[in-house]
């Protein structure tokens, strides 16, 4: 059993960049996630081999947050075919149930913006379920802007730093929001 801090304080929303030491922590978190919502997985052991493999490649980006550590974000980086830039991919994030609701998911995905630009990325896609109304709502709250299905469907976003309008491709993926 995990004992989660009384107060929450600035310590508690600490968002760092992870390295391959932190590998097995971000397995464990990853494991977590997926069983949690029933999904397979291949163990902690094997996902933390994985991290350190992508890690070690340079086109992943990997964010822990909170003093557990309580959270997970992990980016991949792509280059874009509409610009010169990097595309990211937000292809995990997660909060363990008992810090949820107290400002570190947004920590994560705001820091995870911040990588993404320090990167040179130009656009920021995710998705989440059409039922995941907490994350959905944290999205869109970021301005992430769900374009697939109607305004019900999941969310499935992308950003772009650029204010210039000419990089912004006419047919952009099913959606666009600027990281800014």
């Amino acid at each position: 059993m995990r004992l989660e801090p009384k107060e929450e304080g600035p310590s508690t929303l600490t968002v760092r960049i992870a390295s391959s030491a932190d590998a097995k922590a971000i397995g464990q978190l990853l494991h977590d996630f997926n069983s949690e919502f029933d999904e397979p997985t291949p163990g902690p052991d094997r996902l933390s081999e994985r991290i350190q493999r992508l890690l070690a490649a340079g086109d992943t980006a990997v964010l822990l947050g909170g003093t557990g550590p309580d959270g997970v974000a992990v980016l991949r980086f792509r280059a874009a075919i509409w610009s010169d830039a990097l595309e990211c991919y937000l292809a995990e994030l997660y909060v363990v149930p008992g810090r949820r609701g107290r400002g570190l998911g947004r920590a994560l995905l705001q820091t995870a913006m911040d990588v993404a630009l320090a990167q040179g990325a130009d656009h920021m896609d995710l998705g989440t379920s059409e039922d995941d109304i907490a994350a959905r709502s944290l999205y869109e709250s970021l301005g992430f802007v769900n374009r697939e299905g109607g305004r019900d469907g999941p969310i499935t976003s992308s950003t772009s730093a650029s204010s210039d309008p000419a990089a912004t491709p006419r047919n952009p993926p099913t959606s666009s929001h600027r990281i800014q």
